[in-house]
């Protein structure tokens, strides 16, 4: 497994932008492919992004797609997400997760290593 910390959450007005970061430690790095999952209050944890180990292409659950963006850094052993035109709706708290599956995964139980989370509130 790989340790990872989120970082970059906070309160934001719809319409702005806010930047998540993950830092991961403790394994190669570019053997997991990254995603990011958010949970609100009273609903399950959902798919939000996720990219591949190497090949740097992405994949985004569908309110995502145009607003945010998955990006990795397997240098610096980094993934982040920049969020925006951010929406009420898109209040949860973040989480940053690694899988060793190819590919791009998008379901929690692919993915082996989480973060603690990072609120993200959206005011309207």
């Amino acid at each position: 497994q790989v340790q990872l910390v989120e970082s970059g959450g906070g309160l934001v007005q719809a319409g702005g932008s806010l930047r998540l970061s993950c830092a991961a430690s403790g394994r190669t790095f570019s053997s997991y492919a990254m995603g990011w999952f958010r949970q609100a209050p009273g609903k399950e944890r959902e798919f939000v992004a996720a990219t591949g180990k190497t090949d740097g292409r992405t994949y985004y659950e569908d309110s995502a797609k145009g607003r945010f963006t998955i990006s990795r850094d397997n240098a610096k052993n980094t993934v982040d997400l920049q969020m925006n035109s951010l929406k009420p709706e898109d209040t949860a708290i973040y989480y940053c997760a690694a899988s060793p599956r190819w590919g791009y995964p998008k379901k929690a139980f692919e993915y082996d290593s989480w973060g603690q989370g990072t609120q993200v509130t959206v005011s309207s």
